[in-house]
């Protein structure tokens, strides 16, 4: 009886044993499963730190479409307003003035222009309306690319010149689709130039080689981030935005009536009803066409974002959008 129970007691040592035995195997199994979490863990944050660092440099450079490295800050010739920003053709004593701040790679800057221009020129060439230009980089910031910041730079080397406004038009009736970013190479740019009588100079051709206006470029941009614009086209006449009116959109016949009213008003003494009438906004507003990319575009307009289009504006014969 005493060879059994103690073989009995044996057998449960044993199991004793085994049953300690596999408790610690278990016990270490979990130990180094958490052990590699917390090294995958570790190595999954640094990784996506890592990515976020890499990618608030890459955000923020095509923010400033590179232009920390342009150098000082040079305005083109004639170059009026604040700060010098603003690039002016029509005569200085017209009575209207429209503020327009494009991008040369914005689709709905050049809807814009395309139904607005004729007009535009005609009521330059009558001494009525005198237009100030903005030049920025929104869809760089957006899309990626140079083509926005070596376009206006281009142009502000046209204004050198003496050129802009021919440029200019070229420009937009030349644009590129919105994901080629043809105007960032200089190549395209000066094969452009051959189209202005005139402007395909070496003293050009070195001003768009050099980015002699980058800085003044990035400059622009800066005050159109500060002044917490939607988007591009911002078109304002007298200071009141005349594309953000969903009720009364305008057209092209609308600005002429109102630039003209403005006139008759100067020299009546007093100001005709319905001139410059717009509501008041820091926006401009969207049109019957809007841009390709119009929710890549949105978000980054807003810092500048990685968004440009905005909503189309219902009956807008310009067809402009946000950028």
């Amino acid at each position: 009886m005493s060879e059994k129970n103690d073989g009995a007691n044996r057998d449960a040592t044993k199991r004793s044993a085994r049953e300690r035995l596999q408790v610690e195997r278990e016990r270490q199994k979990a130990r180094d499963k958490r052990r590699r979490t917390l090294i995958v863990s570790a190595a999954v944050v640094g990784v996506l730190g890592l990515a976020a660092v890499v990618g608030l440099i890459a955000a923020n450079t095509g923010k400033d479409g590179g232009a920390d490295k342009a150098g000082p800050v040079v305005a083109p010739s004639g170059a009026t307003g604040k700060d010098a920003l603003a690039i002016r053709t029509g005569k200085d004593e017209a009575k209207s003035t429209l503020t327009v701040w494009e991008d040369f790679r914005c689709p709905a800057c050049k809807n814009f222009e395309d139904n607005y221009r004729e007009t535009i020129h005609d009521l330059e060439a009558r001494g009525l309306l005198k237009v100030d230009y903005h030049l920025v980089t929104l869809i760089d910031g957006n899309m990626g690319g140079s083509g926005s910041l070596k376009g206006a730079n281009a142009a502000a080397c046209a204004q050198d010149a003496g050129k802009f406004p021919a440029y200019h038009d070229i420009l937009f009736q030349n644009q590129p689709q919105e994901v080629d970013d043809a105007y960032g190479k200089n190549a395209k740019l000066l094969e452009l130039a051959a189209k202005v009588d005139g402007l395909d100079t070496p003293a050009f051709r070195s001003c768009v080689e050099d980015g002699t206006h980058n800085s003044w470029v990035a400059k622009s941009h800066a005050a159109f981030r500060e002044g917490k614009f939607r988007g591009t086209p911002t078109v304002l006449l007298d200071g009141k935005d005349v594309l953000s009116d969903q009720a009364d959109p305008l057209t092209p016949q609308k600005l002429k009536e109102r630039v003209e009213a403005a006139a008759k008003g100067a020299s009546g003494g007093g100001t005709q009803k319905g001139a410059g009438d717009a509501s008041p906004s820091a926006s401009s507003s969207a049109s019957s066409s809007a841009s390709p990319s119009s929710s890549a575009s949105r978000g980054a307009s807003k810092a500048g974002s990685k968004s440009p289009s905005g909503t189309p504006s219902k009956g807008a014969s310009a067809g402009a959008a946000e950028h």
